[in-house]
């Protein structure tokens, strides 16, 4: 998204001269010669991407893979085209590199960041997939939600994995295959049923496929399926009772540190055959390392698919009593020990933007969603509770349903794409209160990255909403980069942090507050009585059943 408010709304940051004081030139001469391949798998596109050791992109390229919705709340992705997307991207993105003068020879390391909780389950013998992906915001386990949290041991759960018995997380998608596909009941009988996120998908399937059975996980995605205990970062044999799994019928992958040199496995086909995976990590946390939040205390918000919030505590896990997920942050092996985070997390963000798009027509595409906000002065009193996949944190109403209240005959175009965009930034206000809460300490500014913070308009808001400074920068890459990241830590392109200090620090945008604390509080109140009056819309049993 683009828009073109007045410049005084964001304030820019040059750190070049400041640079080439703290780094050796020599040092950034070797570096440029370095490059580390970035895949970053989305939830409706993949990318792969070349940095240099500057962590300047230098070769990139992106396509868009079919989602499906075969019934309402229900969201579905081809397993097999995922991998294709792969492929495509990084033969692409190579040619560019190539065509530059650049040699293949150069790439010394691939890192690999995705979409997390998205689950798929194959056949172990043929190596084929037993029913498409389930991603990450369906919703069609809310009957099963319902039904698991009245069972007995329930309430020890997140205590132990960090999350909430919701639509979210791996385990309730598990649960909806093993009761809806037989195909799924028979492989796991048999003892040949594999589980995976899209991490091990694309781990299996890049290394070799049923040949090389390469069946791994890195601990920031496995840490989101619900059957890692988050203290010891291994499977908690309660958590595989409470839902009924025999780890000696279901494999389930390896689960690793963020970075190795040599447990990823390498490529085992095209340009880039017999380059090593060496990094491993989900897509937000991927985020935080690419905004540098290696301090507890740092935080970043990523505007994709949905809205992530991550919240750096530290050593040890923080158990949320506000709404908010545990969670690991990274996990870069050897001598240091894991990080965690807290983190709040908004299901519908920029595919609210997309719905405006495609559904409403109000605009050709979305990065002319802005444009059309910026007709209008204000909301106009709309407020759109965008839950098309109930509401996540720190919420959790699983039975809420896309609203949009203050309609009038005055109401125009503009006030509702701009009270889709104000819908993302009320719920990430909502997630700050509660990490105060929870942490003890308010964030004095926010690092934002992700599709929604291309817009200057959104930014904002966001910072009017939230009362501090929203800090931008201007390579907005930041997950491939954070893959980018670990991948080289493992090769020894870098080896401490504070090498880093100074990647993609240039040219930042600085949004300031610009209304009063009582006209964001008057917002912000009745966003949360909208949030109120979305509840209990949705029938929780679909009642659909699939072969």
């Amino acid at each position: 998204m683009s828009a073109s408010p007045p410049a005084a709304q964001g304030e820019h940051q040059n750190n070049a001269e400041s640079r080439n004081k703290q780094v050796p030139q020599q040092d950034e001469d070797k570096l440029k010669k370095f490059y580390i391949g970035s895949i970053d798998q989305g939830t409706t596109s993949t990318r792969f991407l070349i940095f240099n050791g500057l962590g300047v992109p230098v070769a990139s390229h992106q396509m868009e893979f079919k989602q499906m919705y075969p019934h309402s709340g229900w969201m579905e992705q081809d397993p097999r085209e995922i991998v294709e997307s792969v492929y495509a991207c990084i033969e692409e993105a190579t040619k560019s590199f190539t065509k530059l003068g650049n040699s293949i020879q150069d790439i010394k390391a691939i890192g690999i960041t995705s979409q997390r909780e998205t689950t798929i389950v194959w056949d172990r013998d043929t190596g084929e997939p037993l029913y498409n992906a389930i991603a990450w915001p369906d919703t069609r386990t809310q009957g099963i939600v319902r039904e698991l949290k009245a069972k007995p041991g329930a309430d020890k759960l997140q205590d132990i994995c960090g999350l909430p018995l919701s639509t979210y997380p791996s385990a309730l998608k598990l649960t909806w295959l093993f009761r809806n596909v037989k195909a799924v009941q028979q492989t796991y009988d048999q003892g040949r049923l594999m589980f995976g996120t899209i991490d091990t998908w694309l781990l299996y399937n890049l290394n070799g496929g049923k040949d090389k059975n390469v069946h791994i996980t890195d601990s920031t995605n496995a840490s989101r399926t619900m059957f890692v205990n988050l203290h010891t970062l291994e499977y908690s044999q309660e958590v595989l009772d409470f839902f009924q799994l025999d780890p000696k019928k279901i494999h389930l992958p390896k689960i690793l540190p963020c970075s190795d040199a040599q447990a990823f496995g390498s490529l085992a086909s095209g340009s880039l055959k017999g380059k090593r995976i060496t990094g491993c990590l989900g897509d937000q946390s991927a985020a935080l390392v690419g905004q540098l939040g290696f301090e507890p205390g740092m935080a970043k918000n990523t505007y994709g698919t949905g809205c992530f919030l991550l919240y750096n505590v530290g050593e040890k896990p923080v158990m949320s009593t506000h709404g908010l997920l545990a969670t690991v942050a990274y996990n870069f092996g050897g001598k240091r020990k894991p990080i965690y985070a807290l983190e709040g997390s908004i299901a519908v963000a920029g595919s609210a933007v997309k719905y405006v798009v495609n559904n409403l027509k109000f605009v050709e595409s979305s990065d002319k969603i802005s444009d059309c906000a910026a007709t209008v002065e204000d909301n106009g009193g709309c407020y759109f509770v965008t839950a098309f996949s109930g509401l996540f944190a720190p919420y959790w109403i699983d039975d809420a349903q896309g609203t949009v209240f203050g309609i009038t005959q005055y109401t125009q175009q503009g006030h509702i794409a701009r009270a889709a965009m104000e819908a993302t930034c009320f719920q990430t206000k909502a997630i700050l209160d509660a990490m105060e809460k929870d942490s003890g300490h308010k964030l004095t500014e926010l690092a934002v990255d992700g599709g929604m913070s291309n817009s200057d308009l959104c930014m904002q808001t966001q910072a009017d909403i939230i009362k501090i400074p929203v800090d931008r920068p201007i390579m907005r890459e930041t997950t491939a980069l954070g893959a980018a990241i670990v991948a080289g830590f493992a090769v020894d392109i870098w080896t401490e942090f504070e090498e880093l200090k100074e990647i993609n620090k240039e040219d930042r945008t600085i949004f300031k507050p610009q209304i009063s604390q009582e006209d964001s509080d008057k917002m912000y109140a009745k966003w949360t009585k909208a949030v109120e009056m979305s509840k209990g819309w949705l029938d929780t049993d679909t009642g659909i059943k699939s072969q």
